[in-house]
């Protein structure tokens, strides 16, 4: 199952502040149409059927069932960019 960096846990919740998501929203990893092998983040109100969803502290991630697999064994970590704008990237857990 994919695992969440404290930076990535701060990430996520500075994307949510100032929002008008509701209070169970998340950040939702999941495979891009028509371009295979990439994934894209995006702000979800719930999690879609088949998401598996992963809590850490006061944040939630969704995970599409078909990126699942392909996330078990990484980790989702973030570098602070701009406000709201941090850079996610997956590593490879030891």
């Amino acid at each position: 199952m994919l695992t969440l960096t404290d930076n990535a846990v701060v990430a996520i919740r500075d994307l949510m502040v100032g929002e008008d998501v509701p209070a169970n929203a998340g950040l939702r990893i999941s495979p891009k149409p028509d371009e295979a092998g990439t994934l894209e983040v995006s702000l979800a109100s719930t999690p879609y059927a088949g998401d598996q969803v992963i809590e850490q502290g006061d944040v939630r991630v969704f995970v599409a069932e078909d990126a699942a697999p392909i996330l078990d064994d990484k980790s989702l970590d973030a570098q602070p960019g701009t406000p709201g704008h941090p850079t996610f990237r997956l590593d490879r857990r030891t």
